[in-house]
């Protein structure tokens, strides 16, 4: 089963990340100013992420792919890592679809702040 991570980057603001069940990153977006704004996202991706209209499939200049997941209104809820090819870009966003509404969320984001004092 998959996850969400909340932690925080270095410059303070909240970032997610959904890994899938080898812990690898499938999604992920940054620059939050509060972890709520954050916690709201990942629920928008839970919901959102069962209409494969809200996926768009993209590449890279160098023709790689990637995916972004939006929200209805447009906004990006999250970009995917790059992938070589299109049939691993699309077996990643199968993985999120099926995966992502039943996700527990982690937060991290109080270990980092602990660990930057």
């Amino acid at each position: 089963m998959g996850k969400f991570i909340i932690s925080k980057n270095t410059n303070g603001e909240f970032k997610y990340e959904f890994l899938n069940n080898n812990e690898e990153v499938i999604l992920e977006k940054s620059a939050y100013k509060n972890k709520a704004m954050c916690l709201k996202v990942i629920e928008s991706i839970k919901r959102n992420a069962q209409d494969d209209s809200k996926f768009y499939r993209k590449r890279t200049t160098e023709n790689e792919c990637y995916f972004n997941l939006k929200s209805s209104n447009g906004q990006i809820l999250g970009t995917s890592k790059i992938y070589k090819d299109k049939a691993t870009r699309e077996d990643a966003i199968q993985l999120v679809k099926i995966i992502s509404a039943d996700a527990p969320v982690e937060d991290y984001s109080k270990l980092l702040l602990k660990t930057m004092a």
